[in-house]
């Protein structure tokens, strides 16, 4: 679904990703790894159009992502974002922020699908509150919630446990699972919490300084020498 070859990028004079390459397919979750600054939220936002690549070729199903190609267009090519930190618009209601979705959807398609309720029901009974109001648990799965109301064939999702109660991050790892496993769907998934992403991925990507130090599925990843590439 997702094919990265060479890819590079900056922030002003200074380079943060050196000639990444990577692929991620439907039905499985790849997981970047590694300490912070090393690159893995430059990564999510060089595919998600969020900060344009330097150089280097983002194919998705094939089809070549154009350099430059903003976060809208992306959207409407089928991939969808969690950033860190969620993004949610506070004084919205639960319902209008899932809402801002439709904007890369045809008219026709412009609907909050029951599944997603069903995969968080806290904000079916939430749906008029506002996002602002929500715990951060709560905050994390609406903004999952908002992107799959995308109906993304590639997820990103940049340390969707950061500040999460313990009850919510196992919640959040069975709706990941169950989207990997309608096989569907593409998920890159940027985590610290290194159990929780060990516990779900089929591929690891070990980031260093811009880098790929590791890079191999799960049955020929060994979990401790992942973690030792990963750790301080």
């Amino acid at each position: 679904m997702l094919t990265l070859e060479n890819l590079t990028l900056h922030y002003g004079h200074s380079q943060i990703l050196f000639d990444v390459s990577l692929a991620a397919r439907a039905g499985a979750i790849t997981c970047v790894m590694g300490t912070n600054g090393v690159g893995k939220t430059s990564l999510l936002k060089a595919v998600s159009g969020t900060h344009p690549r330097s150089g280097g070729e983002v194919r998705l199903d094939g089809a070549p992502v154009p350099a430059g190609a903003p976060a809208h267009v992306l959207a409407r090519m089928g991939v969808g974002y969690v950033p860190q930190g969620r993004d949610i618009f506070p004084l919205m209601t639960v319902r209008e922020n899932l809402e801002t979705g439709y904007a890369c959807l045809d008219r026709a398609d412009r609907r909050v699908a029951d599944e997603i309720f069903e995969l968080f029901p806290v904000l079916n009974d939430m749906k008029s509150r506002r996002g602002g109001d929500l715990s951060g648990g709560q905050q994390q799965q609406l903004a999952i919630a908002r992107a799959l109301v995308t109906r993304p064939r590639l997820l990103l999702l940049d340390e969707p446990t950061e500040g999460i109660q313990p009850n919510i991050i196992t919640q959040i790892g069975e709706v990941i699972s169950y989207l990997r496993d309608r096989g569907d769907m593409a998920i890159v998934l940027v985590e610290q919490f290194f159990d929780f992403a060990y516990g779900l991925g089929d591929h690891f990507i070990a980031l260093e300084r811009g880098r790929v130090i590791h890079d191999a599925p799960r049955n020929a990843t060994d979990r401790e020498t992942l973690l030792a590439k990963v750790s301080v």
